[in-house]
C-alpha cells in the first residue's frame, strides 16, 4: 500500500490540498472514493470543501451531517459527499444507496472508519490528525494511486 503524509498549517493550506485532490479527481477516469477520518474539528469538512472546489463545484459545500449525503453536479459529472457520523448499522448504508454511489462514481466519505469493510477497492484512505501547534497531518494510504501521483497532488504545500 502506498503511503504519504502531508502537513498543513492553516485552513487555507487545508483547502488548497483538498483543491489539488479534487482537481485530480475531476479528470480521473475511474470511480474513486476518498475516505476521511479524524477527530471532531480535525478538518474533514474544510478538506472536503477544498476537494469539491477543485472538482469544479461552485455552490456552497457543507458537511451532510444531517442529510447524510450531498450531491454536487459539475457539467454532468457528480460528486457525492457522505457523512457517516450518525450512522451505526450497515443496513443504513443500503437505505441511502451508499454502495452504488461509492463503487461507481466519485465520492467523499467523512467518518469512513465506522464502516471500513463497506468501502470499495477504489478507496483512498486519509487520516487527519491535529498537531500540538494546530497544524494538520494528512496520512494518505492507497493501492489505487501511485506514490508519484500522491507526491504530485501534495506539491508546493
Amino acid at each position: 500500500m502506498n503511503t504519504i503524509q502531508y502537513t498543513t498549517h492553516s485552513v487555507e493550506e487545508t483547502l488548497a490540498l483538498g483543491y489539488r485532490l479534487g482537481n485530480f479527481m475531476k479528470d480521473y477516469e475511474s470511480p474513486i472514493c476518498i475516505a476521511l477520518d479524524g477527530t471532531l474539528g480535525a478538518g474533514k469538512t474544510h478538506f472536503s470543501q477544498g476537494i469539491a472546489k477543485g472538482f469544479g463545484v461552485t455552490e456552497e459545500v457543507t458537511s451532510p451531517t444531517f442529510a447524510l449525503m450531498n450531491t454536487y453536479d459539475v457539467d454532468g459529472s457528480n460528486l457525492y459527499h457522505f457523512d457517516l457520523y450518525r450512522l451505526d448499522l450497515v443496513e443504513e448504508l443500503e437505505t441511502i444507496g451508499f454502495y452504488e454511489y461509492t463503487e461507481e462514481t466519485k465520492s467523499i466519505v467523512e467518518w469512513a472508519s465506522k464502516f471500513v469493510d463497506e468501502l470499495p477497492d477504489t478507496t483512498v484512505w486519509i487520516e487527519i490528525s491535529v498537531g500540538d501547534d494546530g497544524s494538520r497531518q494528512f496520512t494518505v494510504r492507497t493501492d489505487l494511486l501511485s506514490e508519484e501521483t500522491l507526491q504530485c497532488i501534495g506539491e508546493n504545500l
